[in-house]
């Protein structure tokens, strides 16, 4: 953290937005007219992946070979950290790129800012190949399609097998079973170097971009909790229900009571989460699929074991599905070309570069072209893990006009809550409530 005056970032950020929006108010979908496209000019593409990473690799062969198809030139530049701010400033400056390749959690704002332009989703070649369980997500709260879908994924528990049978406990299928695996890493010296140096749960709860939010919601919805009911497009805050603040209450348990989660959890972010659990420092992991040719490489494959995360106290179960969408950014001067990229990747061949094989540097990690088969593609079994965890339990974030404040308010309240073991949940999440609620009007969806 950077330590700042978070008043002064606010007002930074409030300025760089009114910045913003005025630049792009003359951005939007038709602010380059037909006669000034050039369907022959370079595509300027934008990846959320670290720069001289495996995924960058593969983006590359991917843009390679649509050039090779198409003819139309193209750019790959890779961005990670503070991805949306980059992306802001490169709007503020009139500079935008012609695609961006983002999560589909980023539509709701991208579509506020008018930065992206509408997809005709009938005109795209192929679309009707892609599930529709992905083309939801890359559905605005308006009904209309902002992004091209192009990756989906799942989250699954991470657990050091070789801890779990050294303490001789089964695959947890409850979270009481979890929860006393994360004890027995804590507690049973799993690693036997005879130090009390290891924990159960790593967990990324920085308030960064919402990471606690994110890593947290499976566990809420799970637990039978949520962010809001909805009826008829219309919503209310449900996260100081009983069940929400039960599930708060038992995630702030491991920090607060059993204290198995690793230190340093509330200004973890997950490029630091990740090197906690391969260096043998926590043994439990709620990630996602792209850590496994990570994990293989610096961990060993044979340690660790990847399994459904179980069931909450009342039998739900739930996993936070997400993906990434192609965004075909506003005021390119090659929308053509834009729709041709867009096309490629979502066939059977551009989905089969991205997602690289058994190697890490997939940039889709499931496949949305419901014709790839995933077992032609990759050999490794437990990709099936994720498969199966989407298709079964997956869910998307709410359908509001913008995530991201509720992300980002829920992230600083459950950050604070578990940090702060004398902080009163309920009360917290009634504050957050109303915190939802006001959001929830200004969006004009508040029910």
């Amino acid at each position: 953290m950077s330590g700042r005056n978070p008043t002064v970032r606010r007002v930074a950020t409030l300025a760089l937005t009114g910045l913003l929006m005025g630049s792009v108010a003359a951005c939007g979908a038709d602010a380059t007219p037909a006669a000034k496209q050039d369907p022959g000019s370079q595509l300027e593409i934008w990846i959320r992946k670290p720069p001289g990473s495996n995924t960058e690799k593969t983006a590359k062969e991917l843009a390679a070979k649509f050039t090779e198809r198409s003819g139309v030139p193209t750019h790959v530049t890779a961005l990670f950290d503070d991805f949306e701010t980059k992306l802001q400033q490169a709007a503020a400056q009139k500079q935008l790129p012609d695609v961006v390749i983002n999560d589909s959690a980023q539509l709701g704002t991208l579509v506020k800012q008018g930065i992206v332009r509408e997809v005709d989703r009938p005109a795209i070649d192929g679309q009707d190949k892609l599930t529709p369980a992905s083309w939801d997500a890359a559905k605005g709260a308006d009904g209309k399609f902002y992004g091209v879908p192009n990756s989906a994924q799942s989250f699954a528990l991470f657990i050091r097998k070789d801890w779990r049978e050294k303490v001789g406990l089964p695959v947890p299928k409850t979270w009481a079973e979890l929860d006393a695996l994360a004890v027995a890493f804590t507690t049973k010296d799993p690693d036997g170097n005879g130090k009390a140096d290891t924990y159960g749960y790593t967990v990324p709860g920085s308030t960064k971009r919402g990471y606690m939010s994110w890593y947290f919601t499976s566990f809420l919805w799970a637990g039978g909790g949520d962010y809001f009911t909805e009826q008829g497009g219309k919503f209310k805050p449900a996260i100081a229900d009983e069940k929400s603040v039960a599930a708060v209450d038992w995630f702030k348990a491991q920090f607060c009571t059993a204290k198995t989660v690793a230190p340093g959890a509330v200004t973890m972010e997950t490029t630091q989460a990740h090197p906690v659990f391969e260096t043998g420092k926590a043994g439990i992991y709620y990630t996602g699929p792209y850590n496994m040719g990570r994990f293989d490489k610096n961990l060993g494959a044979a340690k660790y074991e990847v399994v459904p995360a179980p069931p909450g106290p009342g039998g739900g179960t739930a996993s936070l599905a997400e993906g990434e969408n192609i965004y075909l950014m506003a005021g390119s001067k090659n929308q053509a070309g834009q729709e041709r990229f867009a096309e490629f990747a979502i066939s059977v061949e551009g989905q089969t570069i991205g997602m690289a094989g058994d190697t890490d540097g997939n940039i889709v990690r499931l496949p949305v072209n419901s014709q790839v088969s995933l077992s032609s593609v990759r050999k490794d079994t437990r990709w099936d893990v994720f498969d199966k965890v989407y298709k079964e339990t997956g869910r998307y974030t709410p359908v509001v006009p913008d995530w991201n404040p509720f992300r980002q308010a829920s992230a600083e309240t459950i950050n604070a809550v578990v940090a702060n073991c004398g902080s009163d949940t309920k009360q917290e999440l009634t504050k957050l409530a109303a915190n939802f609620q006001q959001e929830l009007t200004k969006q004009g969806v508040a029910g």
